[in-house]
């Protein structure tokens, strides 16, 4: 499970599994406005200790019933809580995708420089704003839910407060920049992970979907270890699983690079 996928919510929600699983907070909420909760499913999901790192495998099935896998390395490094982060994703298999590299700039207050660094071409590709909802290495994840959604692209409302968990909604402030009119996700209110989110289209019709299906206390952060993406259209799916999970590493700034694109930093991937 890579992320709830930040300088947001959780990764376009769970993609909380993509950008290093998460680790949450267990104060209480008391009466917590729906932008506050947000905020806290936020900081639960993206900004797990200073640093991290993780393997990842994504098991990526199509409506047919025909798999691809995906592993990965990822590491994630915060420069301010709740703020800027880096992040780099070194793929080693399969061997089509071996030598790829993604690499993010999460900044809260601009957006996201996302680059993929394709090594058959020597090629290193900016990808653009337009393209952040769009298929991740070919799997059920978008580029977004990797490095996250920020939270103050979209308007919430609470549906719903039960004992285990607060049910949020929420709108695009801009509908033409996303391809969802609206989608609810359900935060945990023991930890404020994201467990769920389901997204809807201009007619209503429920299109997609996030979920959470395995969460362990690593280090003493609740993590997501294992996620789910569906797409109800096609009835295809993406499982993630990550293992290894680590933080407080120490891992410097200078790696968060280029020059690391093309040239791994093999002593922090092993």
């Amino acid at each position: 499970m890579l992320k709830f996928a930040t300088k947001s919510l959780f990764a376009s929600l769970l993609a909380a599994t993509l950008a290093l699983p998460a680790a949450a907070q267990s104060d209480s909420a008391g009466d917590l406005s729906a932008e506050a909760i947000i905020d806290k499913a936020n900081l639960a999901s993206f900004y797990a200790g200073n640093d991290g790192r993780s393997q990842a495998r994504m098991r990526i099935v199509d409506g047919r019933g025909r798999e691809q896998t995906r592993q990965f390395t990822l590491l994630r490094r915060t420069k301010e809580a709740a703020g800027d982060q880096q992040m780099l994703v070194f793929f080693s298999r399969p061997s089509d995708v071996r030598g790829t590299v993604f690499r993010v700039e999460k900044q809260v207050k601009s957006d996201d420089d996302r680059w993929l660094y394709l090594p058959g071409l020597d090629l290193l590709r900016r990808i653009s704003a337009g393209d952040k909802r769009t298929s991740f290495v070919g799997s059920d994840f978008f580029y977004e839910d990797v490095s996250g959604r920020n939270p103050r692209e979209d308007s919430f409302s609470l549906v719903e407060e039960t004992e285990q968990h607060y049910l949020i909604e929420a709108t695009p402030k801009d509908p033409r920049s996303v391809e969802f009119a609206r989608y609810r996700v359900w935060v945990d209110k023991g930890h404020f992970l994201p467990i769920k989110a389901e997204y809807q289209d201009s007619q209503g019709n429920l299109y997609r979907r996030v979920s959470v299906a395995q969460v362990e206390t690593i280090q003493g952060h609740p993590t997501v270890l294992r996620s789910k993406v569906e797409d109800l259209r096609s009835g295809g799916y993406t499982l993630m699983e990550f293992r290894g999970v680590q933080y407080d590493l120490g891992l410097p700034e200078s790696i968060f690079s280029e020059r690391s694109m093309r040239t791994p930093p093999t002593q922090y991937l092993r």
